[in-house]
């Protein structure tokens, strides 16, 4: 058993990581994909990987490309979520591998937001 100045020095370093984990975050662009059945079945997967190779391709240190579960729009799949630090999230829908190059060059690069993409300018 560890004594209770060992467990301490454990939390404090454990804070330390945190501490230093939400200053590195603070500036990084999420993009979130969602991956439940109704996204993969309507094209999910190959919009995550052109993602996450654009990504690297343009070396985008501050982009994390990140799967989620169901986001209840399941008519609008692949849906693709965009968080920019002090913005407010753009939601894209009816995504394919085509239309993720582009949110990555307009949005991600260039600070665009693709209007033509957003729910709503389908219908």
């Amino acid at each position: 058993m560890k004594s209770i100045a060992d467990i301490k020095a454990i939390r404090d370093k454990m804070q330390a990581q945190i501490v230093v984990r939400d200053k590195e975050q603070s500036n990084e662009i999420r993009i979130v994909v969602g991956m439940a059945t109704c996204g993969i079945s309507a094209g999910a997967r190959p919009v995550f990987n052109t993602l996450m190779d654009e990504v690297s391709t343009r070396q985008l240190r501050n982009v994390k490309v990140s799967r989620s579960g169901c986001l209840g729009m399941c008519r609008l799949e692949p849906i693709v979520e965009v968080f920019v630090p002090g913005q407010d999230k753009v939601t894209y829908c009816h995504v394919d591998a085509d239309k993720a190059k582009v949110i990555i060059a307009n949005h991600i690069v260039n600070g665009n937001i693709c209007t033509e993409y957003l729910i709503g300018a389908e219908e």
